[in-house]
């Protein structure tokens, strides 16, 4: 694997406005995380996109895949899944790396618009299933193996007052 596998020349799309270039690049993704989800060490993130020559610079647009796991936010199991998301953003010189990202010479970098697009897509709260069904507040076991013999109408104390309004309807 190259050593700067999401470096790409642009050489002839600068001499050619107008013209588009497809690439696609993929390379490690370790290390991208957020809270309960990451992509995993040995798996890759692959970036395909058009690059389009248009005034002022590079105009990519195209789609960032990968894996992700976590831990599922009701079960605490294992969460997997499938990261696809679309990108359209511009590469142009003297950019201040926040509206736009950064062509120096006759090369841009897609790791940063891989790296951004997985960090906003990857789940904040992973599910295992959308139908998951949690544990047991009361006794811990997972509803989805087996279900519990835990009281389902456990009141809490602190609403106690309240549910004598509604008794009184």
């Amino acid at each position: 694997m190259p050593a700067r596998p999401f470096l790409v020349s642009v050489t002839a799309l600068k001499k050619s406005p107008g013209t588009v270039q497809h690439e696609r690049r993929c390379g490690p993704g370790a290390g991208l995380q957020v809270t309960s989800a990451r992509v995993p060490a040995d798996e890759e993130v692959c970036v395909e996109v058009d690059l389009e020559s248009v005034h002022g610079g590079i105009m990519a647009h195209g789609f960032v895949t990968t894996r992700w796991e976590g831990e599922c936010r009701r079960c605490l199991g294992p969460a997997t899944g499938d990261l696809r998301t679309e990108v359209r953003e511009l590469f142009e010189q003297g950019s201040d790396e926040q509206e736009t990202y950064a062509l120096r010479g006759e090369q841009l970098d897609l790791e940063p618009l891989a790296r951004d697009a997985v960090l906003l897509e990857l789940p904040q709260a992973p599910l295992c299933a959308e139908a998951c069904k949690g544990l047991c507040p009361t006794c811990g076991a997972n509803r989805n193996e087996a279900g519990c013999q835990c009281e389902s109408t456990t009141v809490d104390p602190r609403w106690a007052a309240l549910d004598v309004l509604r008794n009184e309807t």
